[in-house]
């Protein structure tokens, strides 16, 4: 079971990379892993994801585990967000910040709750590529004589159970009740006999669920979940699928130089509830003053598709770059993510993106493009 790199220039493959070469999956490299991005075709996995259900090995992420005194609000002190409204059981999607307020990572901290010593639990799930630098961000600014930091990224499997029918598919196999689990809730389950945990999240902009549980545990779940019927997915579909509905890819989207103010995540700004953290002053000052650039929102016509790092025009001028674009399974229009200068970021403004050295006429829309009515 190679779980990490060995040697330099290896690609490192999760649990269920043999799983993937059974069913025939197109694998690729993304982060420094060995990836499927395809196995029946991204539009059929995309459209198995948006109508029933479908799953994906997501093992390749950071996951870490932090118990301690005080550990509340000592990672209070590292994200925008109030994290002291947490109760156990419940979640918080966030982002670490640099002194700039730029993005180090985006990330999810889940809180376990409290023993009757004091002691408080949280597991925290980051970007695969990201992992390393995130680890030694969190470790470098908590008072490790108080708090236990566990990187068990290698040790577990986490498979992504996304769709309407999600639910349905899962249940079967969890010992616990899925359906009163409120989006961004989780527990710790038996899945399969065994002990797990399980969350509504996902990447998807579909109701769904991470569970997370031992290597053979996670090889027996998703031989189950294929047999009765959920569609593998690769990297593919889930960069549509999130595109969709326009959640941040680290690394395109969102980046160290990146403010959440300026990529549309101001709710993820508590600056009225919480004390200090890193960032602080200068997310005040772009409150206080307003954003130059935004993250918006671009529709393009026909089938010209703007893609990563294809410049967007304004009166013929070079205004700002494309960050994320494909053609929605969905929508059947290209949709996009760029920046922009803030003037030129509402919605109904007329742009252009340069596509193969010719400007094509692009409009800014709403986002999300697309909103499932039939989440959780």
């Amino acid at each position: 079971m190679a779980n990490q790199k060995d040697t330099a220039g290896t690609l490192a493959r999760t649990p269920l990379y043999q799983l993937g070469v059974e069913l025939k999956a197109r694998l690729t490299s993304f982060g420094g892993w060995e990836m499927p991005v395809q196995f029946g075709g991204i539009t059929r996995e995309h459209e198995a994801v948006r109508n029933a259900a479908g799953m994906f090995d997501i093992s390749h992420m950071g996951k870490f585990t932090l118990q301690g005194k005080n550990l509340i609000s000592q990672l209070q002190g590292l994200v925008p967000s109030d994290l002291n409204r947490l109760q156990p059981g419940q979640a918080q999607y966030t982002v670490l910040l640099n002194p700039q307020g730029g993005i180090i990572d985006d990330i999810i901290v889940y809180y376990q709750g409290e023993d009757n010593t004091g002691t408080q639990q949280v597991f925290i799930i980051v970007n695969a590529a990201t992992t390393s630098k995130d680890k030694a961000w969190i470790l470098s600014h908590l008072d490790q004589n108080q708090v236990q930091f566990q990187d068990i990224s290698p040790a577990k499997v986490l498979i992504a159970i996304q769709g309407p029918k999600a639910i349905d598919y899962l249940q079967p196999f969890v010992q616990q009740n899925l359906q009163p689990i409120k989006a961004f809730g989780h527990l710790e389950a038996t899945v399969l006999g065994k002990a797990g945990f399980i969350a509504r999240t996902g990447y998807t902009g579909e109701d769904g669920f991470e569970v997370l549980v031992d290597p053979e545990v996670g090889v027996e779940l998703w031989r189950s979940l294929c047999d009765a019927g959920v569609i593998p997915c690769g990297l593919g579909a889930r960069d549509t699928l999130r595109l969709e509905a326009a959640m941040a890819l680290y690394g395109q989207d969102i980046d160290d130089n990146t403010t959440p103010l300026e990529a549309g995540l101001g709710w993820l700004v508590h600056l009225d509830t919480k004390g200090d953290f890193i960032g602080r002053s200068v997310l005040e000052q772009q409150k206080a003053t307003g954003i130059k650039r935004r993250l918006i929102g671009l529709q393009t016509q026909g089938r010209n598709i703007a893609r990563h790092g294809y410049q967007v025009l304004s009166d013929g001028k070079v205004v700002g770059e494309v960050t994320s674009g494909t053609l929605s399974p969905t929508l059947g229009y290209p949709i996009a993510l760029a920046y922009v200068p803030s003037k030129l970021a509402k919605v109904g403004q007329l742009l252009e993106v340069e596509i193969r050295g010719k400007a094509y006429p692009a409009v800014v829309v709403k986002r999300p493009f697309y909103r499932s009515t039939q989440k959780g």
